[in-house]
């Protein structure tokens, strides 16, 4: 064996999964993708849960935002759908709900028809300083627009978090900091509630899990095309009665920025390699997705974004694309559909866990 291939990850293998039962959950760029996958292939899923994420197509809430159409996308992403300039700028929920009957009418979403069963987690932080809890409050109102019954929707705006996934972990940040790895320790597992809402009654975590953390290779879901900003590996979490044959689901679950397994940190356009972050394996290992679906017969796959800053694709802090940077076109950007090149590749990891 060369050295090419020792370093190659095995392929994605496929499990005894009822794709059916699929959902997904994500935390801020992680939750604007999971917004618009989930929105791009609802006939798949069952449910979501949105950590500090705004509503489908938020970054194009005002085209004419800038004269060069790329630049409209940043400042929507960055003054209307991240944090608001004023009141007024927020996203306007029931306008992007009509893009998304649009978007489904020509064929490059799901019919949204189909979200009204769905089970949704929708979280803010009152202490987020990243994403605005008015921001997060309008992507309620979005799926409410939509058709999910409000008893569908589990909304969360009063505990006093930081931008963060919540763990009951005592070495991760505390609670209402806004710094990376963007982990506060809040006393409880935020990944319980999420799969809990979604699933209904789980058995509890499993103090002790039996099952591995698979690594695989990615690029083939991509097709190694650098616009994707996507690593060369991603991971899933399998319990070994699923390894054994046992049936299961799958949960998607997707880091924010600068949670990716290989972040870098970019100075002045170049990757730092000389002062590496050592957190980048901690949310497929620490947030406790693992622990619910060791006791669940859960699949959690994790994919993986990784940064770029180049001419052709600008995402240095390993972002999941949810304002066009994947796309060939400003003019025309097809970030959101389900033929965009992360949403294309998450979905067909999906489907090979499935066995298709």
């Amino acid at each position: 064996m060369n050295m090419m291939q020792s370093q190659k990850a095995p392929p994605l293998p496929s499990f005894n999964a009822d794709l059916k039962q699929s959902s997904v959950s994500g935390l801020s760029s992680g939750a604007f993708m999971t917004v618009q996958f989930h929105l791009a292939h609802s006939s798949t899923l069952v449910g979501a849960g949105v950590i500090a994420g705004g509503p489908f197509r938020c970054a194009e809430s005002y085209r004419a935002a800038a004269m060069i159409a790329e630049d409209a996308l940043t400042l929507n992403a960055l003054y209307v759908c991240m944090n608001p300039l004023i009141p007024n700028a927020a996203p306007d929920p029931g306008k992007l709900a009509e893009v998304a009957r649009e978007t489904a009418a020509k064929g490059l979403i799901d019919p949204v028809d189909n979200l009204a069963a769905q089970r949704l987690y929708i979280f803010t932080g009152s202490e987020d300083s990243v994403v605005s809890s008015s921001v997060v409050e309008t992507t309620r109102r979005f799926y409410e627009a939509l058709g999910v019954a409000a008893e569908h929707i589990r909304y969360e705006d009063s505990v006093p978090a930081g931008h963060s996934i919540i763990t009951d972990n005592p070495e991760d940040n505390p609670l209402e900091v806004n710094r990376p790895p963007y982990i506060n320790n809040g006393g409880f597992m935020q990944s319980r509630h999420i799969l809990e809402h979604i699933y209904g009654p789980l058995e509890a975590p499993a103090k002790r899990t039996t099952g591995r953390i698979v690594r695989f290779d990615q690029t083939e879901f991509f097709g190694g095309e650098p616009r994707a900003s996507m690593s060369d590996f991603a991971y899933a979490y399998v319990p070994r009665a699923v390894e054994d044959g046992a049936p299961c689901r799958v949960h998607i679950a997707l880091h924010g920025c600068k949670q990716g397994y290989n972040y870098i940190n970019y100075v002045n356009g170049r990757p730092d390699l000389e002062n590496g972050i050592p957190y980048g394996n901690r949310y497929f290992t620490t947030t406790g997705y693992n622990e619910m679906a060791d006791a669940n017969n859960l699949v959690i796959l994790y994919p993986q974004a990784q940064g770029a800053d180049s001419h052709g694709t600008q995402n240095p802090d390993g972002c999941w694309d949810w304002w066009g940077y994947t796309s060939k076109g400003a003019d025309s950007p097809d970030y959101y559909s389900k033929q965009a090149i992360q949403i294309k590749a998450i979905h067909a990891m999906l489907q090979r866990l499935g066995g298709n």
